[in-house]
């Protein structure tokens, strides 16, 4: 009987030293160097962890990948309307996965070795996004999707972490024109498009960027209600979608980019006329720095504003606009 207890307390002791071997072993082999525990550690970026953890793509970041990790700050998420981990909670489940996902490369991308070129085409896991590197003055510049990356190659042990200055929304529409037919404000240039048959145009492969004029633009340029655009000469019509679209891609930062320091550039529309971009400062921007631009062509008395700028679909940038670009005939 005695040697019967003692092999059995023999047995126990080796099973409990076994279990502890295991934890031991399992927590050695835990790796918090990943994106996902660094991000998760790093307090500026709490709604965007919060948003990984919401969709659940914050264990995907723990795997080998590699990944590159696009994370918009806390300023980033509160200026999108996000203003604490409650509102990313409480947000649409949908549309924090592709919010999520979409800030989510799966390889390591240093995006400040890419050629210096406008909107290089790149894939997240949720969907198409556009790079752009460029120098700036002494500074080197990157930008996706007309957003800055404000702190770049973030190493971690399974990728990179690339800080973003606003939070990137997947695009809703491959075609521009079903951007624009989406959008309520602008349902009378809409529907100039429909008078004149210029959809069609805008469901080509592109890349187009469309400065659509509000309806109050619309108004005051003559054309108050549908009936008004409809009674309007279809060729009037042609010459003026002709001269709000540029046949490229263009966001907002494009401009800023390539705009030197008298402040204003050119921009040549789709029917073959200039238009003077000037540089203008938002509320919040330093001396020196610019974050806005307006346009201005020679049949404006004042330069047209951006009531909504950035608009992206699948084959181009829409950007809605305060005013209508005149034609001098």
């Amino acid at each position: 009987m005695m040697k019967r207890k003692y092999w059995f307390a023999v047995l126990l002791t080796g099973v409990f030293l076994q279990s502890c071997l295991k934890k031991d072993d399992y927590i050695k082999q835990l790796d918090y160097n990943t994106v996902g525990y660094k991000m998760a550690d790093n307090f500026n970026l709490s709604l965007f962890t919060a948003a990984l953890s919401r969709s659940s793509n914050d264990k995907r970041l723990l795997e080998p990948g590699p990944f590159t990790v696009l994370a918009p700050s806390n300023l980033a998420f509160q200026n999108f309307g996000y203003g604490s981990t409650t509102d990313v909670r409480t947000e649409s489940l949908a549309r924090i996965n592709r919010i999520s996902k979409y800030h989510i490369l799966e390889g390591t991308f240093e995006l400040d070795k890419l050629p210096y070129l406008f909107n290089q085409q790149i894939e997240s896991l949720g969907g198409k996004l556009f790079v752009t590197h460029w120098i700036k003055d002494a500074d080197t510049v990157i930008t996706i999707n007309g957003s800055k990356i404000i702190l770049k190659n973030i190493p971690a042990s399974n990728g990179l972490i690339q800080i973003m200055d606003k939070v990137l929304e997947p695009y809703q529409f491959d075609e521009i024109s079903d951007a624009i037919a989406s959008e309520n404000s602008i349902t009378l240039f809409s529907q100039a498009l429909i008078r004149t048959g210029m959809y069609a145009l805008l469901k080509q492969k592109g890349p187009y960027t469309v400065f659509a004029p509000s309806n109050a633009a619309m108004a005051a340029a003559g054309m108050k209600s549908i009936q008004d655009v409809n009674n309007t000469d279809p060729a009037v019509l042609t010459a003026l979608i002709n001269y709000h679209i540029v046949s490229d891609r263009k966001f907002v930062s494009d401009y800023i980019l390539t705009t030197g320091k008298s402040g204003s550039s050119k921009q040549t529309m789709l029917n073959g006329y200039s238009m003077n971009v000037n540089l203008i400062q938002g509320d919040s921007d330093p001396a020196g720095v610019f974050s806005k631009i307006n346009l201005q062509g020679p049949g404006n008395m004042v330069p047209v504003g951006i009531d909504k700028a950035d608009l992206l679909s699948g084959n181009g940038v829409l950007h809605i606009v305060n005013g209508v670009f005149k034609i001098i005939r």
